[in-house]
């Protein structure tokens, strides 16, 4: 219940944040050009409260999903005041089209910025520094075993990539569901060549079987939970776990991912207290919230700050930006192509789950990569030619630009409300994408 309503909280405190921004653009920019804002509406539904300043209703409305700009004439089914000057069709089309870029332009310079202050203010990085894509574990029967892909083996290229980190080697594999990628490991100073086939979808950060090895250090106890198997063994706060059935594992998630597959078989743990190796230690995983699992909290690998110059910040942050924003153009494409499913997509309930999961992580990084990947997200989304969205206002006015005439306002009318129709079919097939992605459906690491 206490995760459920950190991730409630943390989405609409996300989810407002990246609103008021899209809008905030919106605003600006139609208030530059001279055109009347009836409202500013954090929310939707019945009003709450505001104020009322300069002609604009600034209000907070009951429901906090999302929110709008109202300018007006600004429906093509409304209302057309002929001969005021405040009307948003009475001003020029290129007037027209830089207020629907400035709600996207807004997302882009939001994130920008996030992460320029993170890089710039806060920079956080590991107090031990392990960036090597090794792979901890890897479990049976998965693509990564198939492949031939072995614990301990160092990956030197992946797809595309030489020496990839990560994120990087995530983020191709949710480019290429059900593709055959060359794969080039070291093992014991000897390159090998592999071929591996990637699953259909992910679920979460599950990388095809491979767990990687992203700490240096070994698994320590922040807290035994009382009644539990790790309590049960006696383990206790500060107690170190050298090795898991002789498997030097580093991570909390590793270890969780070998009792899955062990499906509850009893684990000796090689445990070291204040410094000195204890005998053998013997715990029995049991079922805890429909996974396999001992019980314990892992203590947070420790951090440290380590500010950029602002020169180097801005550098940085504009690569974030660049490759968010390819990545998120090629998922498009590979959507649009059928290369790959519309379920990798991330609707509400799969974003309220990363949120809360950031908000309870150690440090800012998370928090500060999630806010900038959905703004950037937002951003591009809007820019898409469809309707209701930013992209197809847009469209529409470099259409009549062409034809130097408007386009019948029944066409823009129909074409508005069939989008609205398509949106809401869409968005309850992502919404019922994520319930199935929930760990209730997903009991298993595969």
């Amino acid at each position: 219940m206490h995760d459920f309503l950190v991730a409630i909280i943390a989405f609409v405190v996300l989810l407002g944040v990246m609103v008021v921004v899209h809008e905030f653009g919106h605003f600006a920019v139609a208030r530059l050009c001279g055109v009347r804002v009836e409202s500013f509406s954090l929310g939707f539904g019945p009003r709450l409260f505001g104020i009322r300043h300069g002609g604009t209703d600034y209000k907070v409305c009951l429901l906090p999903f999302g929110g709008y700009v109202k300018m007006t004439a600004e429906n093509p089914g409304g209302e057309q005041p002929a001969g005021d000057p405040g009307a948003f069709t009475a001003h020029p089309r290129w007037q027209r089209m830089l207020i629907g870029l400035g709600g996207p332009a807004a997302n882009f310079v939001l994130a920008f910025v996030a992460m320029t202050f993170y890089f710039g203010w806060i920079n956080e990085e590991p107090a031990f520094e392990f960036k090597s894509t090794t792979i901890e574990w890897v479990v049976p029967g998965s693509a990564a075993e198939r492949a031939g892909l072995a614990p301990g083996d160092l990956i030197r290229h992946f797809d595309a990539d030489d020496n990839p980190g990560w994120e990087k080697v995530y983020a191709r594999m949710t480019l290429d569901p059900n593709q055959t990628v060359p794969v080039t490991v070291e093992r014991a100073g000897k390159l090998l060549q592999m071929a591996m086939r990637m699953p259909d979808k992910l679920n979460g950060e599950d990388l095809a079987g491979m767990l990687p090895q992203d700490l240096p250090g070994p698994i320590g106890i922040q807290e035994a939970l009382p009644g539990t198997p790790a309590a049960q063994a006696g383990l206790r706060r500060g107690d170190i776990i050298q090795s898991v059935d002789g498997h030097p594992f580093h991570a909390e998630s590793t270890l969780l991912a070998y009792m899955q597959a062990g499906q509850g078989k009893p684990l000796t743990l090689a445990v070291v207290r204040n410094g000195v190796a204890l005998p053998p230690t013997v715990a029995q995983p049991a079922l805890l919230d429909g996974k396999w699992g001992l019980g314990f909290m892992a203590a947070p690998p420790p951090i440290r700050s380590s500010p950029l110059p602002l020169a180097e910040a801005l550098i940085r942050s504009r690569k974030f930006c660049v490759d968010g924003s390819i990545l998120i153009l090629q998922m498009l494409k590979h959507i649009a192509t059928r290369k790959v499913s519309a379920t990798q997509l991330t609707g509400p309930v799969g974003i309220a789950r990363m949120a809360g999961d950031a908000a309870q992580m150690n440090g800012w990084y998370a928090k500060f990569f999630l806010a900038g990947e959905i703004s950037l997200n937002l951003g591009i989304v809007n820019l898409l030619p469809f309707p209701i969205l930013d992209g197809w206002m847009i469209l529409l006015l470099l259409i009549e630009s062409a034809l130097r005439r408007d386009i019948s306002r029944v066409i823009k009318e129909r074409s508005y409300q069939a989008g609205l129709v398509l949106i809401l079919i869409f968005f309850a097939f992502i919404i019922f994408s994520d319930i199935t992605k929930l760990p209730l459906f997903t009991h298993t690491v595969k």
